[in-house]
């Protein structure tokens, strides 16, 4: 079973990608910025704008059947790596206790220069997560 998600963005057919696909018990998110639905980033700060973008993701993640307990990777790629304890500490409000594998990439900067940071997941249901859905 493959099922794709989509932002809305038009992004998405331009560039010819989906904000989240599954196959089976797994879903895959595409790193996520801090875009607001008017298209301007929310937030001035890399703590800020991770904590607007791991909101989005929890939407994501509810949208496909899935929660934040599911998540077993996330990306996190800084345009400044010295910002990396800010958006640590936006990750740990919510992954403290789930603690899924965790990657901290430095990248220049993005197509928007306001964007300070973008986070990938990948979540997967276990057997009986996926039986009692």
């Amino acid at each position: 079973m493959r099922k794709l998600y989509s932002s809305g963005s038009t992004w998405e057919q331009t560039v010819g990608y989906s904000r989240a696909v599954q196959s089976g018990s797994s879903l895959y998110v595409s790193a996520t910025a801090a875009g607001g639905p008017d298209g301007k980033v929310v937030g001035s700060d890399v703590y800020a704008q991770t904590r607007y973008i791991l909101e989005k993701l929890g939407k994501v993640l509810a949208d496909a059947g899935f929660g934040f307990d599911d998540v077993v990777q996330s990306r996190l790629y800084l345009t400044n790596i010295q910002t990396w304890k800010d958006a640590g500490r936006a990750h740990g409000e919510v992954f403290g206790a789930i603690r899924p594998a965790l990657t901290l990439l430095h990248v220049l900067p993005f197509v928007d220069p306001e964007m300070l940071v973008e986070v990938e997941i990948t979540a997967v249901k276990t057997k009986s997560d996926a039986t009692a859905s």
